[in-house]
């Protein structure tokens, strides 16, 4: 498969594009202290998720933000990377899904990814949407 035609965005044009969709999915407060915290260490895997998670992939059109969401959050599951699960959860609230959508897509994932991935996953939900 070869690249699609046409010259593509800079490295800043991916950047750009892709923090605009950081900050509508996950929030303003969320990406502040996420760049906040950055440190000589963590700054080009910032600046990576940015344009590439962010840029590249969410920003494509082939799926809207809550299909994006439905697939992190069952990757998530089945991965346990809880922290991470936590934050999608909330990034899928802004995205348009509703709690009962996600109680579906934990319960889906419980055939998929496991009874204890999900009962993990509903107690991580319980302290999101408690919290909301």
């Amino acid at each position: 498969m070869t690249r699609p035609a046409g010259e593509g965005l800079t490295d800043e044009e991916r950047y750009d594009q892709g923090m605009a969709v950081r900050r509508a999915v996950l929030s303003d407060a969320h990406v502040d202290r996420a760049t906040a915290a950055t440190t000589e260490l963590t700054a080009d895997f910032q600046d990576f998720i940015t344009r590439v998670a962010w840029g590249d992939i969410w920003s494509r059109p082939g799926l809207d933000r809550r299909s994006r969401s439905v697939a992190v959050i069952t990757a998530l599951i089945a991965l346990g990377h809880h922290e991470e699960l936590a934050m999608h959860l909330r990034a899928a609230l802004r995205n348009g899904l509703t709690v009962d959508e996600i109680r579906e897509i934990i319960l889906q994932s419980a055939v998929y990814c496991g009874v204890p991935a999900a009962n993990t996953a509903f107690r991580i939900a319980n302290e999101v949407f408690a919290a909301e």
